[in-house]
């Protein structure tokens, strides 16, 4: 039975992510979170492989996290505040800092309302934090930054800030100071309350001890909470005529515009702590309430009626017609398939029937849960601003909109990123046979960016997926979850095809059988377009000379001779074709002929049109003592990278560069042994570019020897 539920008020809800680059402490942070939030009575650690929110064994065994898990707690605010110390719920999404679960990060900042981005005080802004920042700011995420680690060798608080700065392009606001760093860091001062909070018992969770500024901090304290005041002053008119006339801010009024500021995005709340040594965290808690917003402050969202293509707004209320937007989709081994959903407007209730949007199909809400990352809390309904699991709907995706069906409206989808990369899959017995194509349709109903593909020349079944990991784990998971055991090919980078100058093309298709025969016959002319736009098709046919009912085949055509490729067959990408002529015959003309001509039009025009093949490049992160950056450029270069820079953080150099991701296979392994295991690397999908002409006769020798 549904438990009687506990309403919150909409301005006392946060819907927050944590974000941030692999190995930055999110997973750590979060734990503390429930701790302190009374949802886990004991702490969960990474390195242990005990924490709550990586649940996955997978996660547990490697100490990274793959899927984003959602939780609910509950929290007071802590220390002298101008909130109501009133229970405020916080549903809390951890999500992956590895790029290869890129997908996993852009669902939860679709429907979240806040983040709070974790950085490493060691490492500063690293690469894949700055992908996610990215990834937030477009869909206009504020955010809170979490200086954490700052116990760690190298911690270097201000340099972070620096950072933030330059990497993110942000107007950071500091709320703490950190007292001391490394070995010497005790505990943070709060600028706005005048407040010294230290721990000092670190290695259990403790309340911290408020007390005054020492002494040794008072000259720095007072400085930066000047620029704080500056800061927060110049976004609200009133304060800043107080400012200026030299006028006393109270510590409310400060806080009222900070809040306003962080909203308006012009302002980041940056605060210092260490997670692991429980130190922190409760400010960063309070400072998660009192700066974020709630789905009151976003007011409205945008979306289509699908029935009319008219623009439709919608309030997030709960008293406005029902609207939510499935953003993950889960294989759940207790209760089956799982449907994470943000609602927006309105409310649902268990056992009622919603509308899909996207699809047009009806379906109806078995159970509705509260999840706390693997478990689950069975509720009656669910109203504006709350994130809930559905349990009963077959046939929604992710980025479906399920909505009132008397009250359409389809939001904004989630894009995600191509694969860069596959491998081929074979099932070891038969009975692997039947349960595979089970598991691996099952796995692509959750993960957006794993495709699948069956090779109609070879038979094998293709899988593509961000990265190298990427790929392992879900090998992994048949394996463990779906008990399919299967053999893996090698990696195979994922290239593409595309033509660099315009060129004409006729195709014409005529057959000729006892009876009625086959006629299709068009004129095309194809050019590239700019890199990432993909393929435009273009109908300027007049005066009738092939029939509207012809036109559709022609580019179906064109799509399928695209995907089997030209120079390698890989699918070709990046430029427009335009149907300009043609004829067609009364009785032998058909669709069957046309799609034909198409094919055969892009074909002859592809032969005049410069096909070249393009591969993926990376930009690599590689982090290193300084003693082994020669040895790291060095290598780097003879991958054929492009070295962009280099920058010293203590004494470790962090080296940035382009690389082709054919180039970079089994490079963790290498780096390791070439730096006796003290390096790390990050890789992220950059863009794609010309292969050079003595590799693109190598990669076509290797792809027809194959075949």
């Amino acid at each position: 039975m549904p438990k009687t539920q506990k309403k919150i008020p909409l301005d006392k809800i946060r819907n927050i992510g944590i974000i941030a680059h692999i190995d930055a402490g999110k997973t750590t942070t979060t734990e503390r979170i429930l701790f302190y939030t009374g949802r886990t009575y004991k702490i969960g650690e990474v390195h242990e492989g005990e924490a709550t929110m990586d649940w996955m064994a997978q996660e547990q065994e490697r100490g990274i996290t793959i899927m984003s898990a959602a939780t609910t707690a509950f929290w007071k605010p802590y220390f002298d505040s101008h909130l109501a110390k009133d229970d405020y719920r916080l549903n809390i999404i951890d999500t992956p800092g590895h790029v290869d679960f890129t997908a996993e990060v852009e669902r939860s900042l679709r429907v979240l309302d806040g983040g709070v981005t974790v950085l490493d005080a060691s490492e500063g802004v690293q690469s894949q934090s700055e992908t996610v920042w990215r990834q937030a700011d477009k869909y206009n995420v504020p955010r809170v930054c979490f200086v954490n680690k700052m116990d760690k060798l190298g911690a270097d608080f201000m340099a972070t800030i620096q950072d933030i700065r330059d990497k993110f392009g942000v107007k950071p606001a500091i709320l703490n100071l950190p007292m001391g760093a490394e070995d010497s860091f005790q505990g943070v001062i709060q600028l706005l309350d005048e407040k010294a909070y230290f721990w000092e018992d670190k290695t259990t969770a403790t309340e911290p001890e408020i007390k005054d500024i020492p002494d040794e901090y008072k000259d720095e304290a007072k400085k930066l909470r000047a620029e704080l005041v500056e800061a927060i002053a110049e976004t609200d008119d009133a304060l800043m005529e107080k400012f200026l006339m030299e006028e006393e801010i109270a510590v409310n009024d400060l806080k009222a515009a900070l809040r306003k500021a962080v909203i308006d995005y012009k302002l980041v709340p940056v605060m210092a702590g260490s997670s692991l040594k429980n130190t922190g965290v409760q400010p960063l808690l309070d400072a998660v309430i009192e700066y974020l917003p709630s789905p009151m402050d976003i007011d409205h969202i945008d979306g289509i009626n699908p029935k009319t293509d008219e623009e439709v707004q919608r309030a997030l209320k709960p008293e406005e017609p029902f609207a939510g937007l499935a953003f993950k989709i889960q294989s759940d081994p207790h209760v089956g398939r799982l449907t994470y959903m943000r609602v927006y407007s309105g409310k649902i209730e268990s056992g009622s029937y919603v509308y899909n949007s996207s699809s047009g199909n009806k379906e109806r809400v078995g159970r509705l849960l509260l999840m706390h990352a693997n478990e689950r809390e069975e509720i009656g309904y669910a109203q504006a601003g709350e994130i809930v699991a559905l349990i009963g709907l077959k046939n929604t995706t992710t980025g479906d909109t399920l909505c009132d069906e008397d009250h359409p409206i389809e939001l904004e989808r989630i894009t995600f990123a191509d694969p860069v990369i596959s491998l081929a899959i074979e099932p070891k017995t038969k009975a692997d046979q039947e349960k595979m194509g089970m598991a691996l349709n099952k796995l692509s109903e959750e993960d957006p960016t794993f495709s699948i593909e069956v090779d109609h020349e070879t038979g094998q079944t293709i899988i593509g997926g961000m990265g190298e990991l990427h790929l392992e784990i879900i090998v992994d998971r048949m394996k463990r979850e779906f008990s399919v055991d299967a053999g893996v090919g090698k990696p195979q980078v994922a290239y593409k095809e595309t033509i660099k100058k315009y060129a004409e093309g006729e195709g014409k298709y005529i057959k000729q059988t006892g009876g009625r025969g086959q006629y299709g016959h068009c004129l095309i002319k194809i050019e590239p377009t700019d890199p990432g736009s993909g393929y435009e098709y273009i109908d300027e046919i007049k005066g009738g000379v092939i029939p509207r009912e012809f036109i559709k085949p022609i580019n179906k055509g064109i799509i399928e001779s695209m995907e089997r490729g030209y120079l390698a067959k890989y699918p070709m990408v990046d430029f427009s074709v335009t149907v300009y002529d043609g004829s067609f015959h009364d009785v032998d003309s058909s669709e069957v002929a046309f799609k034909m001509a198409g094919s055969l039009a892009l074909r002859d025009a592809l032969s005049k049109a410069d096909v070249i093949l393009l591969e993926p490049i990376m930009k690599v992160e590689v982090t290193a003592p300084d003693n082994f950056m020669g040895d790291v450029i060095g290598d780097l270069s003879s991958r054929r990278g492009q070295i962009q820079g280099t920058t010293n953080r203590g004494k470790m150099v962090i080296i940035t560069g382009l690389v082709p991701l054919a180039e970079m296979q089994g490079y963790v392994t290498i780096l390791r042994s070439m730096t006796q295991g003290r390096a790390s690397s990050v890789l992220l999908p950059s863009h794609y570019q010309e292969v050079p002409a003595n590799i693109t006769e190598e990669i076509i020798k290797q792809r027809t020897k194959s075949e």
